[in-house]
């Protein structure tokens, strides 16, 4: 019997970095896949791709994996990775985050990388709830949805991270799950290789943490779980233009458009133009 090889175990950082820490059951192993098979497939050299991470379940992924990489303060990820960018445009640069992470204590770098348009991926693995720091309920946990934090049931709207990002300006934006990793993997390169800011959003699924609040059942139930309430946008739009209600949630490409990139634009810019005004506090009239 012919042996295949997966592609991601060359990637792997050598050490003492495993077992790894997730749960028995959680995604985030089939998202991190996902990443590295996209990185792999398009031929990006590793050395040129940095993997930037902040605090929680899946910021750990850029420590068992060989490429440059940081992990740095909680919500904070996208704020790095803008540095970086601006350092070096010519490194391809995709944020590891949560949905507590990047959307709660880092909300503000997100809707404000969007709106620069800066050349970067996030990836937001949302399982819901902070897995990792204790079970708080997040910006994304559902109306109603018990956590640590919420022992009565969340009382607050969650947030839609794609609507967001296209109300805060991305260029790129899709929804994608686990249950499908292929075209998890083509979602990600796709956003890899659009020039301009892009999200890419994983719905996940935590059979440890938000279960246990929740009583979502085993890995296997909430995966089967998952895949029964996404549909495709394109069957979506179907079923809409027919008249028909669509009551699951919508996965694949939401937004795609070009737009200037910041980080171009800048330095395209910089030093070229003279402002149209003194920059010396003497000449202003107070």
């Amino acid at each position: 019997m012919k042996t295949i090889k997966n592609p991601v175990h060359d990637y792997l950082r050598p050490g003492k970095k495993f077992p790894h820490i997730w749960c028995p059951g959680c995604s985030h192993g089939i998202t991190s896949a996902a990443i590295i098979r996209a990185v792999h497939k398009l031929g990006l050299d590793r050395d040129k791709v940095v993997l930037i991470s902040g605090i929680g379940c899946a910021s750990r992924m850029p420590a068992y994996f060989d490429f440059c990489s940081l992990h740095t303060t909680h919500g904070r990820a996208i704020a790095f990775a803008t540095g970086v960018k601006a350092a070096n445009p010519d490194l391809t640069v995709i944020v590891i985050s949560g949905d507590g992470d990047g959307a709660a204590i880092g909300g503000n770098h997100f809707i404000h990388a969007a709106r620069r348009n800066i050349d970067i991926n996030v990836v937001i693995f949302n399982n819901l709830i902070y897995g990792m720091t204790g079970g708080q309920y997040s910006p994304t946990t559902p109306a109603g949805a018990y956590a640590s934090t919420a022992p009565y049931g969340n009382y607050e709207p969650q947030f839609d991270l794609c609507a967001l990002a296209r109300g805060a300006g991305a260029t790129f934006i899709a929804r994608s799950a686990p249950t499908n990793s292929a075209l998890l993997e083509s979602h990600i390169a796709k956003a890899i290789t659009h020039k301009g800011f892009s999200l890419v959003e994983v719905l996940s699924i935590c059979p440890s943490v938000y279960s246990f609040y929740n009583k979502a059942g085993n890995g296997p139930k909430m995966f089967k779980d998952l895949r029964n309430s996404i549909i495709p946008v394109e069957r979506a739009k179907a079923l809409r233009e027919k008249g028909e209600k669509v009551d699951k949630i919508e996965i694949g490409i939401l937004h795609s458009e070009e737009k200037p990139e910041f980080v171009e634009t800048y330095f395209s810019r910089a030093g070229k133009e003279k402002p149209p005004f003194s920059l010396h506090l003497s000449t202003l009239e107070l």
